[in-house]
């Protein structure tokens, strides 16, 4: 970790006005009075359409400004992280959505007052990412159960813990296991597989762990399994995933590797960072070690 230079910084605030569940109206007030104005020079903007985050990001690294706020969703800080991969400038997270997985996992307060604090008192970390078919993500992507629910909770009326919890009872009733052929690091293997995760961070968000012991800084990818169940077994699994404690269970395999390889019968949705996108039958998924700056808290253990 590197602490902050006392120079003067230059940083955008992108603000996506509908992520999540609640009104970002005051936070450009916000912005205003926590960040100190005497060192930061602040510029806002709200962003307009799937893509423009990234957009905004891509150009703000290439102007040389230290600092993109992504104000919004774990889909928010996915679009500003990726124009930020493999640059100078940071990410800071302000978390506004329905998991904040990321900002769970880097310590980052909920609270946006506080959130918007670190850009005073924060340090900058350098943290893996991964790549999914060449397209970034922080936290997790996924396929099978995971990613009909997150496709199924995308196209709801309403937002929050409450609709994904009963998104996620619905398609359980329904869902069946898949057949895949994994390789991680040239190791391959054959899986029918309720849940294949493949993991840069250790949560979902709302602090779902689905893969318990992940770090962003180890160069890895943990890729956790989870094989066919019934619906006796599943309150207790449930259980372990938000207890941190899914290792545990014997439903559940993690494995580790730099590069995984995933065969499909077909093509089918994948979730990027919670976000459902549909990909090949074959999936190419690769950590990036230390690629990407990010402003978390100075009490922020090493080991994340």
């Amino acid at each position: 970790m590197q602490g902050m230079e006392e120079k003067r910084r230059h940083i955008l605030a992108i603000i996506n006005p509908v992520s999540g569940t609640g009104s970002k109206d005051k936070i450009p007030r916000l912005i205003d009075t926590v960040i100190d104005h005497e060192r930061n020079d602040v510029s806002i903007i709200m962003s307009e359409y799937p893509g423009h985050a990234r957009e905004l990001a891509q150009q703000a690294a290439d102007d040389g400004l230290d600092f993109v706020i992504a104000i919004g969703g774990d889909g928010t800080v996915n679009e500003v992280g990726s124009g930020l991969c493999g640059t100078d400038t940071a990410l800071a997270i302000v978390p506004c959505g329905s998991g904040n997985g990321l900002a769970r996992h880097l310590r980052i307060p909920m609270n946006a007052s506080r959130a918007l604090q670190l850009l005073n008192d924060g340090t900058v970390g350098q943290f893996d990412y991964c790549t999914v078919n060449s397209k970034p993500f922080f936290c997790t992507c996924g396929m099978g159960f995971d990613a009909a629910v997150s496709y199924k909770f995308s196209n709801e009326g309403t937002r929050g813990f409450i609709t994904y919890i009963k998104t996620t009872i619905t398609e359980y009733i329904k869902y069946k296991p898949q057949e895949y052929l994994i390789e991680i690091d040239g190791k391959k293997m054959s899986e029918k597989a309720f849940v294949i995760a493949c993991c840069n961070a250790a949560q979902y968000g709302n602090n779902a762990y689905i893969a318990p012991r992940a770090t962003m800084q180890d160069g890895l990818l943990d890729v956790t399994v989870m094989h066919p169940f019934n619906i006796v077994q599943s309150p207790l699994i449930g259980a372990r995933l938000f207890l941190r404690k899914l290792d545990h269970d014997h439903h559940v395999s993690i494995y580790r590797g730099k590069r995984v390889v995933i065969d499909r019968r077909r093509e089918d949705i994948v979730h990027i960072d919670g976000d459902p996108v549909m990909l090949p039958s074959r999936i190419v998924i690769e950590n990036v070690s230390k690629g990407i700056n990010i402003l978390v808290p100075p009490s922020l253990p090493d080991s994340v």
